[in-house]
């Protein structure tokens, strides 16, 4: 079969089929590997068939980053939704659901945060990454200590977690120089409480 001859799906089929080609193309070879010839070449249409959806291999990227962060708010949500009310209950919640994530959709994760340039003008892209990031911010506002901005809140729990999740990944929790072992990112988070805790209570003397 020529390329000529093979036909577009009708049935609004094609962009999901690009998509899941260029995931499994992160999983088989990394970033570098995405094509959009090859995308179509997998999804059984011609060369010039991604051109009806997407522009070019960033717009693809995109498509593909906006599923990544829908599957990471489904991740983090799936936790929370069964977590009890106590505010920290629920940030460690989502702080699992971020490892679910990592474990599960190692290709996207690290995508997503790989600094590759995405389109943020395109609507889907632009609601399922600003979702993920107010999935952390709600989560975390009951815990910001008096006193002090939100965003430092936010970003000690993201940098905590994500980095935690990345040296998972990437088996430096293998190390044999950690001595004792790999520690439980519970154990980390309990850290973390302690110090919101005695943070809100020097401000309050103060």
């Amino acid at each position: 079969m020529t390329n000529a001859s093979k036909s577009r799906p009708r049935d609004g089929t094609l962009r999901t089929k690009l998509v899941d080609a260029g995931v499994e193309l992160l999983r088989d070879r990394g970033p570098d590997g995405l094509s959009l010839r090859e995308c179509a070449a997998m999804a059984g249409v011609s060369h010039s068939a991604p051109g009806y959806h997407f522009k070019n291999l960033m717009g693809l990227s995109t498509a593909i980053a906006a599923r990544g962060y829908r599957l990471f708010c489904d991740a983090m949500l799936a936790r929370r939704d069964k977590a009890g009310p106590a505010p920290f209950e629920r940030l460690s919640a989502i702080c699992h659901g971020y490892l679910d994530y990592a474990a599960g959709h190692p290709e996207l994760f690290l995508f997503i945060f790989s600094g590759q340039k995405f389109n943020e003008n395109d609507q889907d892209f632009c609601e399922a990454s600003s979702k993920a990031y107010s999935i952390l911010r709600e989560t975390c506002a009951p815990l910001v200590p008096a006193g002090t901005e939100i965003e430092e809140t936010e970003i000690l729990v993201w940098s905590l977690v994500h980095g935690y999740a990345h040296l998972a990944m990437t088996r430096k929790k293998d190390n044999p120089k950690l001595g004792r072992g790999w520690p439980e990112l519970d154990a980390l988070l309990s850290h973390l409480r302690n110090a919101l805790s005695a943070q809100s209570a020097d401000n309050a003397r103060n």
